[in-house]
């Protein structure tokens, strides 16, 4: 059952009571330097080797995020982190993920300036060799399957060929040998392989129809089993365990995705092994040594599971009442199934990362993500509902600053990306950032976020700038109407999609907001979808019917382009861009700076040369977080204590 502290999307003064952080009494808040919140963990990204006896971890080195080791003691003690070893140099990106092959081996992405075209190494912890697997200029790379049996090979998916389509390859992780496995003829967009890493399935789209292929072996055609719109969708996610059918998930002929067992021959569906009233799963887990499932997950306002298997909730159960007060996640396991990595965190926290002895039933503590700051002096995430003008009900998050009331606060109002994703309940360090700041934080799933079903999903479609926006705009109707905005001190900033609604904001309702930053979003909907990168070519027709079409619907795509209607601007802006954004090109920001500038409105804009789609180099985050803090304090706080 949802938990909400409204009803039917009004909210009384007691209510408005229980959105109140905890320490309400009052006194003067902690205020934490911002690189308190956005500087890189002393360790993090926790994952066990095959065996379970060494740990790899994340560590900066020169700033960046490095690959270290370190034994785990067969006696339950906490590693000793002064003995690890530093086995990666990137200096100049992050590295994006790891995963270990074997005991000995582990695979790891970066990519180029934020450029998204994603490379995969190894590197041998015996002999320290590090190897790129992908050596090819302008590539993007991914895993296919990791072949967790098979201890030399993975099968990764490249576009060296053609940078539309993905072809598979098996590579040898020691020597980067690779076997061509199959050549995509061009429209497919995805490969499954079932559990012996044989390729038997694939997906296809041709813009705005998607069809499902199979073959029972490797040396057959594949066969078209299925075709539908893209509006519904059928997702094979694994073979069951006796390699004849798909698990999938699938909202064919129901709104809610449910859980349903796929016959590869002819395409028909079980029953739902299980499915949510009110939201779809979005994700389903299994036991790799026992051949079972062992949960789905799902997210009302906060993430929840259903489970299959009595030792997987045995095994939560077990954790929650060792962790009370935390949401728990096993990140990692070893291939025995009995030792596991465990986050515990919630909405106020990162947390702490722990090491689960299955058989000892004990936890070994590997220390706080953050321990910079004091969960106490964050504030509480709540649920929110609030109806829209043509009736829909709208979920979101309220974030207040601790020790204030719910009366008349600045506010920044945070939309999230996609846009076709969805806010969820946790730990944000950019919310904590502003409400330690003495913002409430506002964050609003409007229609199209996902997880609500398809007939939510639909109502999005072709309505950029207008029900979606108008769905932000409500949202900050009924913040003012409960009295918990101050009407004059309204902000909003957003990323990516989320930095197109900012720009529709101070666009199109140009006297509600008093501040506004947008980070990397699209300003003109032409040149957006001019410059996608190659390999979202197979998608542009869907694109068309989701956001417009170019040509068919012109005008509406004119009417929805902040950079058409700049002249209405007159809230001040700050813009922030990576010049080598893959999915929003610099030239959105540029056309839009360049319109306002034109006009005399005041716009500030960071470009960063070495960044893609937003800033992931700690010493660019932290300008950019500084100059945010410092405009939205200009603008919503020094500016209106000038006016008292």
């Amino acid at each position: 059952m949802r938990q909400s502290f409204v009803t039917s999307g009004v909210c009384n003064l007691l209510m408005l009571s229980a959105l109140a952080s905890p320490a309400m009494a009052g006194g003067a808040l902690k205020q934490y330097d911002l690189k308190d919140f956005f500087g890189k963990p002393e360790r993090s990204v926790f994952r066990l080797s095959d065996d379970g006896k060494t740990l790899g971890f994340m560590q900066p080195y020169q700033r960046r995020q490095n690959l270290h080791v370190v034994a785990l003691p067969p006696d339950g003690k906490a590693p000793d982190f002064a003995t690890a070893k530093r086995i990666t140099a990137e200096t100049e990106r992050d590295i994006a993920g790891f995963f270990w092959k074997g005991n000995d081996t582990i695979l790891y992405v970066k990519d180029f300036g934020g450029d998204e075209n994603y490379h995969l190494l190894s590197v041998d912890l015996k002999s320290g060799t590090v190897k790129d697997l992908t050596p090819f200029p302008k590539i993007r790379a991914s895993i296919v399957d990791d072949l967790l049996d098979d201890p030399e090979h993975v099968l990764v998916q490249h576009n060296k060929r053609d940078p539309q389509f993905f072809d598979v390859y098996r590579v040898n992780v020691k020597t980067g040998d690779a076997r061509l496995v199959a050549e995509n003829p061009g429209n497919i967009t995805g490969w499954i392989t079932d559990h012996t890493g044989r390729v038997r399935m694939a997906s296809t789209s041709d813009g705005v129809n998607t069809s499902l292929l199979y073959r029972a072996t490797e040396k057959d055609a594949f066969k078209t089993i299925l075709t539908t719109d893209f509006r519904t969708s059928v997702s094979p996610l694994f073979f069951t365990f006796d390699n004849k059918a798909l698990y999938a998930l699938s909202n064919r002929d129901r709104d809610k995705t449910a859980l349903v067992v796929l016959d590869p021959n002819n395409a028909t569906e079980s029953q739902p092994l299980f499915e949510h009233p009110e939201v779809d799963l979005g994700g389903v887990s299994y036991s790799h040594k026992r051949k079972l499932l062992t949960q789905a997950s799902f997210t009302t306002w906060k993430s929840q599971r259903h489970f299959f298997d009595a030792e997987t909730r045995s095994i939560y159960d077990s954790l929650q009442k060792k962790l009370p007060g935390y949401e728990i996640s096993l990140q990692s396991e070893n291939l025995a199934e009995d030792t596991f990595v465990v986050a515990a965190y919630n909405d106020r926290t990162q947390g702490a990362r722990y090491v689960y002895s299955l058989k000892a039933d004990t936890l070994t503590s590997l220390g706080e993500i953050n321990p910079r700051i004091n969960p106490a002096d964050m504030a509480s995430m709540k649920p929110i509902t609030y109806k829209t003008r043509d009736g829909l009900t709208i979920n979101g998050y309220l974030t207040l600053p601790v020790n204030r009331e719910a009366r008349n606060l600045p506010v920044i109002v945070n939309p999230h990306g996609g846009p076709w994703v969805r806010d969820s309940w946790g730990y944000n360090p950019e919310i904590q950032f502003l409400a330690n700041r003495g913002f409430a934080v506002f964050q609003m799933n409007y229609r199209g976020s996902t997880g609500y079903g398809r007939a939510f999903w639909e109502k999005s479609f072709k309505q950029w700038g207008r029900s979606m926006q108008d769905d932000i705009t409500d949202g900050v109707a009924w913040l003012i109407k409960e009295g918990i905005a101050d009407p004059k001190r309204v902000g909003i900033y957003g990323g990516s999609y989320g930095g197109y609604a900012t720009l529709a904001g101070v666009t199109f309702t140009p006297d509600l907001y008093a501040a506004a930053v947008d980070y990397v979003g699209v300003a003109n909907l032409f040149t957006f979808m001019e410059t996608i990168p190659p390999y979202w070519k197979p998608y542009l027709a869907m694109m068309y019917e989701m956001v417009g079409d170019p040509v068919k619907d012109k005008a509406a795509l004119t009417a929805s382009s902040p950079v058409f209607h700049a002249g209405r601007i007159k809230t001040p802006l700050f813009i922030a861009q990576g010049a080598n954004d893959p999915r929003v090109n610099k030239d959105e920001s540029d056309q839009m700076v360049a319109a306002l500038k034109k006009r005399g409105v005041e716009v500030q804009y960071l470009v960063k040369d070495n960044e893609g789609h937003g800033f992931h180099n700690e010493e660019n985050q932290f300008e950019f977080y500084g100059a945010m803090e410092a405009f939205f304090r200009k603008h919503l706080i020094q500016g209106h204590d000038a006016q008292k």
